[in-house]
């Protein structure tokens, strides 16, 4: 059986590539080291119609398939992780929840001007007490008339320094756990809403998260996406979209550290010839490039599932999981083929590393998708 893309996945795949080559590869370690948000990327990215690929453009999206945002996702990842992850969390996070779970005039107000990129999205779920075992959350919404007050924090929030409204979830019932969460569409210019410094962090460096603090934080009802208790329903549902696109942001890393990699082996020289003519080497890149493509393949089955609307979320864990952990192997080798360069900041080697290991934990550790996929293949 032959896997191929079609013309216009071909097509999103070159217009990608070549913005990521022109505009992202170029400054991404700068961006890096100053942490400095790429608004401009984010803004050409827009206009490309890539902040909201798979939502109808009726809505203010690209009208495109998942695969397609998969493959985008890869090649804008491959030129800078962070600008990806500020991508992601707008595409998967926030509006394809916001168009699957949203009534029309909530998708008119919080979902078209964010399809179309003129605003920007975030998605609160992980509190500080509470970031795998969601149910546990503290934060409350007390119904109170035609509205409901927020009080509680969120933390780790991508895109939260610069989000212009906040998907969010919290408690209405707390002695219902996981049956008592509701979802929430919160303007982030409340009352109530504040924002903590952004986070100093090991990588993505570029792309900024916070922590959210909400204090009598009043917001209308008709603010509340999907019925009341059904938040735990749409934020399961909405990750397991979200983990095709850490997952392909995962592979985008792994194939910048992978080719970046092969290059040098074929300019440096030990021992009298070039180190690609080594066994030991060769080896590596043979892992490498083996692993890579296993990982594709993995992303493209289950956004090819969820563009048939088939249940994708043991196909989502499985891409999430291998993309994430092929990729710090892959980045933890390609530093190895740099030796000692690898190691220094004049390579941006270290950096693949430091970008690769949160793939692993966001959207759910790689042992929250061992949960899940061994759930559903013990359940068969």
């Amino acid at each position: 059986m032959r896997i191929e893309l079609t013309e216009t996945q071909l097509e999103i795949r070159r217009l990608c590539r070549t913005f990521a080559a022109k505009e992202l590869t170029p400054n991404a370690r700068r961006w890096d080291e100053e942490h400095h948000f790429p608004s401009e990327a984010v803004r050409q990215l827009a206009e490309m119609g890539l902040m909201a690929v798979a939502v109808p453009q009726d809505w203010g999206g690209a009208g495109l398939d998942n695969v397609s945002y998969a493959v985008a996702m890869e090649e804008i990842c491959r030129g800078c992780a962070s600008t990806g992850v500020v991508m992601s969390v707008n595409n998967s996070l926030y509006c394809d929840p916001v168009y699957k779970f949203g009534t029309d005039a909530q998708r008119k107000r919080w979902l078209e001007p964010f399809a179309r990129g003129e605003k920007l999205g975030c998605f609160a779920l992980t509190e500080p007490q509470s970031g795998s075992d969601a149910a546990d959350m503290k934060t409350v919404a007390r119904s109170d008339g035609d509205s409901y007050v927020l009080n509680g924090s969120k933390n780790f929030i991508t895109n939260g320094p610069n989000a212009d409204a906040v998907l969010l979830f919290a408690m209405t019932d707390l002695a219902k756990r996981h049956k008592g969460i509701s979802a929430f569409l919160v303007p982030a210019e409340s009352k109530g809403l504040g924002r903590g410094k952004p986070d100093s962090k090991m990588g993505i460096r570029a792309s900024q998260s916070c922590s959210l603090f909400f204090e009598d934080c009043r917001i209308p009802k008709e603010n509340r996406l999907g019925q009341e208790g059904e938040g735990f329903k749409v934020a399961m549902a909405t990750l397991d979209g979200g983990r095709i696109g850490i997952a392909a942001q995962a592979l985008g890393i792994a194939r910048a550290a992978f080719e970046e990699a092969l290059a040098y082996s074929k300019e440096r020289r030990s021992f009298g010839k070039l180190i690609c003519e080594h066994q030991a080497i060769q080896f590596m890149l043979a892992d490498m490039a083996t692993e890579i493509d296993a990982a594709r393949l993995l992303i493209w089955h289950a956004a090819s599932l969820k563009d048939e609307g088939v249940r994708h979320t043991q196909e989502s864990a499985m891409a999430k999981l291998f993309a994430s952990e092929m990729a710090s192997r892959v980045a933890n080798k390609a530093l190895q083929v740099f030796g000692g360069y690898g190691y220094t900041t004049e390579y941006d080697a270290e950096r693949h590393v430091r970008d690769a290991r949160i793939t692993e934990i966001y959207e759910g550790t790689s042992e929250i998708q061992r949960v899940v996929i061994s759930a559903s293949v013990l359940k068969d």
